[in-house]
């Protein structure tokens, strides 16, 4: 489990950034749909400080909170829909595949306080081990790690990590069973 900060309220340049990418998006990122326009899409998420590999693939339709707070590795993808709500860094590593309407939340409110939306913002990064798959919507939260290889099946809700090469699924999420490769 990754450590959790606590932030308090959002900078004033935090939002104003916020408010150029959400404008940025919509004209210069979402309208941009097809494979052959995943290098333009890549050019903008870097120009808003993602650090993104060649081969990584981002669908238009993903809502990314914060480019800046984006990681990507070699070959992996945020699919068609996904919520990638990065307060705190998201990192997928290569070959990790996040699916379609997947929900990705780094942040959340320290709940000992009696009015829980007064400050009291934490956030945890998000990482996605290699050759992890995170099925479709699939609930992601704040500080966990899923494993290399590990697979969190469709509708699942992660609260804490999942261990590499293992299946999880369920709400809360549990272990289903090891995952094997077949020698082929």
């Amino acid at each position: 489990m990754n450590e959790v900060i606590e932030t308090g309220h959002l900078s004033i340049g935090n939002k104003v950034r916020r408010a150029i990418w959400i404008v940025t998006s919509f004209f210069l990122f979402k309208p941009f749909v097809g494979n052959v326009f995943s290098g333009w899409r890549r050019l903008v998420l870097r120009l808003f400080g993602a650090h993104l590999a060649k081969g990584a693939n981002v669908y238009p339709s993903v809502k990314i909170w914060a480019p800046w707070n984006l990681v990507m590795g070699e070959g992996s993808c945020l699919g068609p829909d996904v919520i990638c709500y990065n307060q705190a860094v998201v990192r997928l590593a290569a070959n990790a595949t996040v699916s379609q309407y997947s929900y990705l939340c780094t942040a959340g409110h320290r709940t000992d306080r009696r009015n829980t939306a007064d400050g009291g913002l934490i956030v945890a990064p998000i990482t996605i081990g290699h050759d992890a798959w995170v099925g479709t919507k699939a609930f992601i939260g704040m500080g966990v790690e899923v494993g290399q290889g590990a697979i969190v099946g469709a509708t699942a809700s992660v609260y804490k990590d999942v261990a590499p090469w293992t299946i999880v699924g369920g709400n809360p999420a549990r272990v289903l069973k090891k995952r094997v490769m077949e020698d082929r």
